[in-house]
């Protein structure tokens, strides 16, 4: 039986319940967002708590009240006690702009926990930031790690602690499978849990077209969406690859400044990622362009037909986040490391790896100080051992 607790954010966030301050969950649609905040709620420990979607109109319409105190009252008719702890969960905060003076003014004067979803950064850095400061920790929900799409499989796992295990060909043997259809299908929850490659691939369209013709509109002025579509598919075909703003301009008919406009967009949408270079000095040398990559591989196949190694490096950073800051190393001459994590950590991604690698890998990241460097591998090498299985980076 799936257990939605089983998430790798899930204690934190259980952890916030116990806290004053607003509990903000933030991610790409259909990652789980709304299956965890009503977990939330079942943990509460008593009833006085309340959940709203706010794609319903007339939920909507309850937050749009302008008299903050007849909002009380609609509730209190719902049977919430106003003189005791109360939990309201409100999903889809971007859906109602005004909602922000609403929390804010019910959480200055009642004694509210909020949880509170989201799908856009841009609504929680604009206003939440200005109107609720000091008042909210916001989370980042992703779509499933390798170790969580694991879970939802019911397939036993034991996680390393460190980045990474030794090898082990019987573990490899027994998972490698379960690991290509990740790099393949990626981490939404329902395609995970679906069974048939078609419905795999139709979920995928679905969140994609969703993503365009609903959120998108919801949350921007932008009304291209031919434009922002072409450009998504381009990114894809370059995941892994460093940015150059022209060239995309040039390519796609776009002007740079919307170029700009609409990879903010995308980030702040949680589509897409920026890895920005690590440089430790001012080395003129070092490349300082950003490297792009798809948040889901799912979405990346949708979107583009790509080689296996793209697919397998870009499965790699959306595995490598879940452990904190994912950078990149480059040199003018070409010569580079495909992840620094943390500032602490370089990690090199060939789909067989080879002894060469990791001298190379262990050479250049000398310029950056760096000891600790780990080559990820996608096949067991006959003739290199000292790698780590892409599947045990969880």
């Amino acid at each position: 039986m799936i257990n939605y607790k089983d998430r790798l954010i899930y204690p934190e966030l259980r952890k916030h319940l116990s806290k004053r301050h607003i509990t903000v969950i933030t991610g790409l649609r259909r990652t789980g967002k709304t299956t965890l905040i009503k977990k939330l709620l079942e943990d509460f420990p008593n009833e006085n708590k309340a959940y709203f979607d706010l794609e319903r109109m007339d939920n909507r319409e309850l937050f749009a009240e302008k008299n903050y105190e007849n909002i009380i009252t609609a509730l209190s008719s719902r049977n919430l006690d106003f003189r005791k702890k109360i939990l309201l969960a409100i999903d889809e905060v971007q859906l109602s702009p005004g909602i922000v003076s609403v929390i804010k003014y019910l959480y200055d004067n009642y004694p509210i926990k909020f949880i509170v979803t989201g799908s856009s950064t841009y609504y929680i850095k604009n206003l939440f930031s200005e109107s609720l400061a000091g008042r909210k920790k916001v989370f980042e929900l992703y779509t499933l790690s390798f170790r969580e799409f694991l879970k939802f499989k019911e397939i036993t796992f034991t996680h390393s602690k460190s980045l990474g295990r030794q090898f082990i060909p019987a573990e490899y043997e027994r998972l490698k499978s379960y690991y290509e259809e990740f790099i393949r299908y990626g981490g939404f929850p329902e395609a995970v849990l679906s069974k048939n490659v078609r419905d795999k691939k139709d979920i995928a369209a679905d969140i994609l077209n969703s993503y365009l013709n609903i959120d998108i509109k919801n949350i921007s002025d932008i009304r291209d969406q031919k434009n922002l579509h072409n450009l998504l598919k381009m990114l894809s075909r370059r995941a892994g690859t460093r940015l150059d703003y022209s060239k995309l301009a040039s390519l796609t008919g776009i002007s740079r400044p919307s170029v700009y406009n609409f990879l903010d967009l995308l980030e702040n949408t949680f589509v897409i990622s920026r890895v920005t270079v690590l440089s430790k000095n001012p080395d003129r040398e070092i490349v300082k362009a950003p490297k792009i990559f798809i948040n889901d591989n799912g979405l990346l196949n949708q979107l583009a037909e790509v080689s296996s190694g793209v697919q397998f490096e870009n499965a790699v950073f959306n595995q490598m986040k879940f452990y904190g800051k994912v950078q990149y190393y480059s040199l003018k001459t070409g010569k580079e490391i495909d992840f620094i994590l943390n500032g602490k950590t370089a990690v090199e991604v060939k789909e067989t790896a080879t002894s060469q690698d990791f001298s190379q890998i262990k050479n250049l990241s000398k310029n950056l100080n760096i000891s600790k460097n780990i080559v990820v591998s996608r096949y067991p090498s006959p003739t290199f051992n000292n790698f780590v299985w892409g599947g045990d980076l969880g």
